[in-house]
């Protein structure tokens, strides 16, 4: 990779927290967050690049009067909704742009897109990718009825993301314990459901890193085989994040994944189109899974994954020789980059004064 000079980077992340206690095996929790902005911050620091890490909470206006006065080269966007059902996100990355900085990761409107599973879904089919049949979004425990299933129906919150709402009882085979599992959403989200069919074939993995230019990192297989047979296989939230959990434990991800060179062409393909088609950017994983003829469908489309190093993307990208500090250099990199059809028109006035603020300590 060709040379980068030094810059300054604004590293913001969602620092809420509320009266809710955290397991302290959830790997999906607030305090394995600020472990990873740590440790990026750190990272791009020993490569030379100028760190301030901006915190954003209850006060937005304060967020940004000092992104304001900081005036950064890049904000590196390691924001992420920690409430079920918000969706800030898409408007952190919204906001740092009409200010008139060059953010990581997925735009707004990406961002946005793919939080509303049903309408990526949507947008996908729409645009010729294949999605799983029995695509349905289930606002009512009533609506189950206004649908023809065939089962088995995996259903999960409609609006959220890193597999919240979903658990081993998530796959059902008739329409009571699908109404039931709405009506569980609907209750304990205050979302809709989305519902479709479970496809019993391989699971993959795509991550993709890029600007202009996209390219497919190696893929990596998801691997269910050691789980036992009453636990379906899917990347429920206790399999993603709860190290105690036996989803957990016996779950596993090959990487690089041994397919056939048709097949893992076919879904490099696929996951190019449906990054592309939500208006995907900078970095984003495809998860997909294959039906019992072994043709790929996408489940979903993934925003600016998590950057944990050894770990899903920055995994891939290893395995692709992009050691995880050159793996941030091509985010950032990405960044920089002119976005075709994107106009640059900051709208808020220059402060006065463009004093930068000192570097702040890594918390």
């Amino acid at each position: 990779m060709g040379f980068m000079k030094h810059r300054h980077i604004a590293v913001v992340y969602n620092a809420y927290t509320d009266d809710v206690p955290e397991l302290p095996e959830d790997r999906g929790g607030t305090s394995d967050l600020r472990c990873q902005v740590r440790h990026i911050a750190r990272t791009l620091k020993r490569i030379g690049h100028t760190v301030t890490i901006l915190p954003l909470a209850h006060d937005l206006f304060a967020f940004q009067r000092r992104l304001r006065r900081l005036r950064p080269d890049v904000v590196f966007n390691l924001y992420d909704d920690v409430v079920h059902g918000a969706l800030y996100d898409m408007r952190v990355a919204a906001l740092v742009r009409m200010m008139g900085f060059p953010i990581t990761g997925c735009p707004a409107l990406a961002m946005g897109l793919t939080r509303y599973k049903y309408m990526a879904a949507s947008l996908l089919a729409g645009a010729g990718v294949p999605i799983p049949p029995n695509t349905a979004i289930l606002e009512t425990v009533r609506a189950v009825d206004q649908h023809r299933w065939q089962f088995p129906i995996i259903v999960q919150p409609a609006q959220e993301h890193g597999g919240v709402g979903t658990d081993r009882h998530s796959v059902v085979s008739s329409k009571k314990a699908l109404r039931l599992k709405v009506r569980e959403i609907l209750r304990t989200y205050k979302q809709p459901a989305l519902a479709q069919r479970f496809l019993p074939g391989r699971e993959f993995n795509v991550s993709i890193i890029g600007g202009n230019r996209l390219r497919v990192l190696p893929l990596a297989e998801v691997d269910y085989s050691a789980l036992p047979a009453e636990i379906p296989p899917i990347m429920s939230y206790a399999a993603k994040w709860m190290e105690n959990s036996v989803e957990y434990q016996k779950t596993t991800v090959v990487c690089p994944a041994v397919v056939e060179p048709e097949l893992g062409q076919l879904i490099g393909q696929v996951a190019l189109d449906a990054f592309r088609a939500v208006g995907g950017r900078g970095y984003g994983r495809v998860d997909m899974r294959c039906d019992e003829a072994n043709q790929p469908y996408v489940l979903e489309v993934n925003c600016n994954p998590c950057l944990d190093e050894g770990m899903g993307l920055a995994r891939s990208a290893e395995k692709a020789g992009y050691p995880y500090p050159e793996l941030l250099q091509l985010i950032i990199r990405a960044a920089l980059e002119p976005t075709p059809y994107d106009l640059d028109i900051p709208m808020l006035p220059e402060p006065r004064r463009s004093a930068r603020v000192p570097l702040t300590a890594i918390p």
